[in-house]
């Protein structure tokens, strides 16, 4: 359930708070005040498109705060994406005045697509041209799946499963050819790198050794002229070093600020014995092994060799036959038709299961929903018509089942049903609008948006069905909280609390503002909506009557 509203600098309203109530609630108001601000609001709350539109002329940006009762079943949602589940549910939505927008849920950062996500669970909104989507086929099927509690995404998967594989095998076939093409030249290209095979990590090894034993010689001889410096010289590093040390040694107690001296010399003498040992291991272990130097030009060779031809670097080599045996594996598995037709009578298989699942759940529903929505237009000054569901086989199978939905209605006893938009005028069309609404938001699940809004659904409605339509949603706010923005007094005198909106001048600027009225304020209000601006006694009386009247039916029916 809607809790609270809040708005600062939206379109008209420099500032708003608006606590909400269960049961129901009506908004009236004069044409152009702006009745529809606090729709507009709600829905950019949850995640409707926005833009710099919206900002109050000369403020900076808009704000939008809307609390809502939080849903049991949306806690391990809000959990799951990172916010604090808590019995209120706090949406915030900015726009500033280049037109950016963010969004915050419970105080932390969301995106737009999170608050759509949270849109259908916590409120439903039928606009005043609902009646169009009644004769659109995928709105019928919307609204049969719905009232049925079909969920038609595994269908709509297992349909796309299927496409998938036949255009999976449509296209193997059709380019057979080309993967034949595609398949030697793959299985030639990995013969090549085969007959390399080049191992992971090895080229970095081959082309150290390579290095090293090419230039053998250059190696041997720098190492064998610095041992010599070191040991063989006259005179030498380290018989150098040794005199240096003796010398200061043999002076050292006089001074021993020579110390520091004497320790490094000590040192290099230390390091040259280090460096002369390591020189002579490695000259003993020194080969030039011409036929390991030949064996290691010659790989070396083929490794560079494919390296061109195929443009890549030598290290890439061994991922590059990887990469090409995987392509081949591929290419085998989707050019066999054996397989394909296996997993194409598989997919479609799937997909009929579904279908039929989804096929006998709307069997079975669309005449329950018909009856109700009949039931409905009883009420409705409708009297004798009849609504009904036309469930056609679909030419083909398609992501929605395997067969379309249309609404069907006649107008009078005795008529044969019809396509809706045929035969149904726009007041008619608007009531049968609210028939289903009323049938399908009675019949909702647990999962259910709380809040239900009727954005000027009754247009083209007067005198005792005008009455009924007050009724009937007071009757369904008994069971969920119901929102109706309306010019109708007689259902305006039925809710069970009235806001008026008005419009002035504050400051040179025009401004929106909306405030419950009750008592005196309420009967003046619903009088002006029999009457027009000028109140007379007649319609005050009229308007205290019909808040009697309903007071009445609300107290004999508690």
């Amino acid at each position: 359930m809607l809790r609270h509203l809040s708005l600062k600098d939206f379109v008209i309203v420099p500032a708003l708070e608006l606590d909400f109530e269960p049961g129901f609630a009506v908004l009236t108001g004069e044409t152009g005040a702006g009745k529809s601000i606090l729709i507009d609001a709600l829905q950019l709350a949850l995640g409707g498109r926005g833009d710099a539109g919206v900002v109050r002329e000369g403020a900076a940006r808009a704000e939008i705060t809307a609390e809502f009762d939080t849903p049991p079943h949306l806690r391990a949602w809000l959990d799951d994406a990172g916010f604090e589940p808590d019995d209120a549910l706090l949406l915030r939505r900015v726009i500033d005045a280049a037109g950016k927008s963010r969004a915050w849920i419970n105080g932390g950062a969301a995106t737009v697509t999170q608050l759509r996500e949270l849109a259908d669970h916590l409120l439903d909104i039928h606009g005043q041209h609902a009646w169009q989507g009644l004769t659109r086929p995928a709105s019928v099927r919307e609204l049969l799946d719905g009232f049925a509690g079909l969920d038609t995404a595994p269908l709509a998967r297992a349909h796309a499963a299927w496409k998938q594989a036949a255009d999976a095998l449509e296209k193997a076939q059709g380019l057979q050819a080309e993967a034949q093409r595609e398949r030697e030249r793959l299985a030639w290209q990995i013969g090549e790198l085969d007959g390399l095979a080049p191992g992971e990590g090895e080229w970095e090894e081959l082309n150290a050794e390579h290095q090293r034993l090419s230039h053998g010689q250059s190696l041997i001889d720098a190492a064998q002229s610095a041992l010599g410096a070191l040991d063989d010289a006259e005179p030498s590093a380290q018989s150098l070093a040794g005199s240096a040390l003796d010398q200061l040694e043999r002076v050292l107690d006089h001074d021993p600020r020579l110390l520091p001296a004497v320790q490094a010399l000590r040192d290099v003498q230390a390091q040259l014995q280090d460096a002369s040992h390591t020189l002579a291991a490695y000259l003993h272990k020194a080969d030039l092994d011409p036929a390991r130097l030949a064996e290691l030009d010659e790989r070396v060779s083929a490794w560079l060799t494919l390296a061109r031809r195929y443009r890549r670097p030598p290290q890439d080599l061994p991922a590059l036959l990887a990469q090409w045996r995987a392509e081949l594996a591929q290419l085998d598995a989707a050019s066999d038709p054996a397989q394909l037709e296996a997993a194409l009578a598989a997919a479609r298989k799937a997909f009929d299961t579904e279908a039929g699942r989804v096929s006998r759940a709307r069997r079975k529903a669309a005449p329950e929903l018909a009856a109700a929505v009949t039931a409905a237009m009883q009420q409705l000054g409708m009297a004798g018509g009849r609504f009904d569901i036309a469930l056609q086989p679909a030419d083909a199978p398609q992501s929605y089942g395997a067969e379309s939905a249309e609404f069907l209605v006649a107008g009078h006893a005795g008529s044969t049903p019809r396509p809706l938009a045929k035969v149904a005028s726009g007041g008619e069309l608007s009531r049968i609008a609210l028939a289903i609404a009323v049938t399908t938001s009675q019949n909702a699940t647990d999962n259910a948006p709380g809040t239900l809004i009727f954005d000027e659904i009754d247009v083209g409605i007067g005198g005792a069905v005008a009455e009924t339509v007050g009724r009937l949603m007071k009757q369904l706010g008994r069971e969920r909280q119901v929102l109706a923005v309306t010019h109708l007094p007689q259902v305006a005198a039925c809710a069970d609390r009235h806001l008026v909106v008005a419009k002035s001048l504050e400051g040179g600027a025009t401004a929106s503002r909306v405030a419950p009225v009750a008592g005196e304020a309420r009967v003046a209000e619903i009088a002006r909506m029999l009457g027009g601006e000028r109140l007379s006694s007649t319609s005050l009386a009229h308007a205290e009557e019909m808040l009697a009247a309903s007071a009445r039916t609300r107290k004999a029916k508690s």
